[in-house]
């Protein structure tokens, strides 16, 4: 019998963890970033660091996440025909509350290519203070510099540890 309320137990914690789990699906349009900053560093031919700021607006997001615009600081490293890249994401959401993402990724030179990164809901501010949530994005970076991107991913919220 203490085996059947254990079994029980686990499965309603179980359920219950996985209902707390909400859906990221967002789709990102970002200009041409303003801010790249560019420097050789001079060990081998194509190998620089960047750094990139700019800004992207939602058009279209998940009216239980309703992400809205974001602006984002990029590190990038090109070596050859490859790019790590490691970032920011500071996104205001319809209501004007912050979450605030970190994502990392590598991908070719070649802009015809897709790109892909993961990325982490790392904390945000209002009702999004104790969010965490992991996902990834997709997208393409255009000729003219800009890009589109979607982002799909899970988060949950939840309430303060006391500390």
């Amino acid at each position: 019998m203490r085996k059947i309320a254990w079994v029980t137990f686990a499965l309603l914690l179980f359920a219950s963890t996985t209902l707390a789990q909400n859906r990221v699906d967002t789709k990102w349009r970002c200009p041409k970033p303003p801010t790249f900053h560019s420097v050789a560093v001079g060990d081998a031919p194509n190998h620089n660091y960047t750094i990139i700021q700019g800004s992207c607006k939602s058009t279209t997001s998940d009216a239980s996440f309703p992400e809205d615009n974001s602006d984002y600081t990029e590190f990038q490293e090109m070596l050859n025909a490859s790019v790590s890249v490691h970032g920011r994401m500071n996104v205001t959401m319809n209501n004007g509350d912050k979450v605030y993402y970190s994502y990392e990724g590598a991908f070719s030179t070649d802009t015809t290519k897709p790109f892909s990164q993961r990325w982490k809901l790392e904390n945000g501010t209002g009702r999004y203070k104790f969010i965490k949530g992991v996902g990834a994005c997709s997208g393409i970076v255009h000729a003219d510099g800009s890009g589109d991107m979607e982002c799909i991913g899970t988060f949950s919220i939840g309430k303060s540890s006391g500390n």
